[in-house]
C-alpha cells in the first residue's frame, strides 16, 4: 500500500480536501492518504516549504507528497514531480521545493506533460492526482513528462552571513500553533558560521544569549519548580533543525506568544551577532 501525503492551503471549511481524497481513491482505491496540513496560509509557498521539509522524514522511503499550494500552472510555474532522498514530491515549480534541493541534490526531476494521457481540459488537481496514483502503482516518472535538471530557487529560504562573518541574518518563515516563531537559520549553518564563538540573538526586548537543547532546559536552577519559568523567552533548534524562538509554556489565546509578545511576524528579520 503506497502512502500519499497532502499539504494544501485549502482549509477544511469547503469540500476541496474531501473531493481531493475522493479523486485519489477513485483512481487508486488502495492508496493510504495522510494529511500533513490543510492550513497553510493561502499561496504561502515559504510556509508550505518549511512544513514539508519538517514532515517528510517521518514517512517511509517511497512516500508520495502532493503539495497543493499555489499550484496553478501558468507561464511562470510548470507542474513538476521530483524524486529526492527516495521520496516523491508533486508540486508547482514555484520555489516550494528549493528548501530541499539546497540540502541534497534531487535524484530526478520531471516537468509534467500528460497530453496523451489525460483530456486536454484536465484541471491541475486532476493532473496531480493522476501523477500521484501513477507513482503509487509503481509507475515510472519518465512517462509523466520531460526530464529537467533544475527547479526554481527562492532566496528567502536562505539565511545570509555578513561579509566579515560577524553576524547571520535570517527571517521568520513560520509561526506555529503555539505562537512559536521558526526562522530559516538552520543548526548546521549556525554551527558552521559560529565556529564556537559566543553570540546574541537580537530582539526588541532583552537579547537571547544561549540556544537551549530543549524547552525544559530553561529551568536552570533546582531551587525553583518548572512553573517558575513560564513566560520566559528561549531559543532552540527544533526537531527539523531550524532556529525557533518561543515563550516557555505560553498560551497564545490568553497571555500571548513569542509572535505577539516579541513583536515578530512572518518575514520579520532575526539577527544573530557573534562576539569575536
Amino acid at each position: 500500500m503506497s502512502i500519499i501525503t497532502l499539504t494544501t492551503d485549502y482549509g477544511l471549511k469547503d469540500h476541496f480536501v474531501g473531493a481531493l481524497k475522493g479523486k485519489i481513491l477513485s483512481e487508486y482505491s488502495e492508496a493510504k492518504i495522510i494529511d500533513i496540513t490543510h492550513y497553510i496560509d493561502p499561496f504561502n509557498t515559504v510556509e508550505a516549504s518549511y512544513i514539508i521539509s519538517a514532515a517528510y522524514s517521518s514517512f517511509p522511503k517511497g512516500t508520495i507528497h502532493l503539495i497543493g499550494v499555489d499550484m496553478e500552472s501558468n507561464k511562470e510555474n510548470k507542474l513538476i514531480v521530483m524524486k529526492w532522498n527516495d521520496h516523491y514530491f508533486i508540486a508547482a515549480d514555484n520555489g516550494i521545493l528549493s528548501i530541499l534541493t539546497q540540502k541534497i541534490k534531487p535524484q530526478k526531476i520531471v516537468a509534467i506533460a500528460l497530453a496523451d494521457l489525460l483530456p486536454e481540459d484536465s484541471s491541475d488537481i486532476a493532473i496531480f492526482v493522476y501523477v500521484a496514483c501513477h507513482l503509487a502503482k509503481n509507475g515510472l516518472m519518465d512517462v509523466m513528462g520531460k526530464r529537467i535538471t533544475a527547479i526554481k530557487e527562492v532566496s528567502s529560504y536562505q539565511a545570509i552571513v555578513a561579509p566579515d562573518h560577524s553576524s547571520v541574518k535570517g527571517n521568520v518563515i513560520y509561526i506555529d500553533h503555539f505562537g512559536n516563531i521558526v526562522t530559516n537559520i538552520t543548526k548546521e549553518y549556525f554551527i558552521e558560521i559560529a565556529k564556537g564563538r559566543t553570540y546574541e540573538i537580537e530582539l526588541k526586548t532583552k537579547n537571547i544569549k544561549t540556544i537551549l537543547p530543549n524547552y525544559s532546559a530553561i529551568a536552570t536552577s533546582d531551587k525553583y519548580p518548572i512553573k517558575y519559568y513560564e513566560g520566559e523567552k528561549l531559543a532552540i533548534f527544533n526537531e527539523a533543525g531550524f532556529l525557533e524562538i518561543a515563550i516557555f509554556r505560553s498560551n497564545p489565546s490568553t497571555v500571548g506568544s513569542a509572535a505577539s509578545l516579541l513583536g515578530l511576524n512572518y518575514q520579520s528579520i532575526i539577527n544573530i551577532v557573534f562576539n569575536s
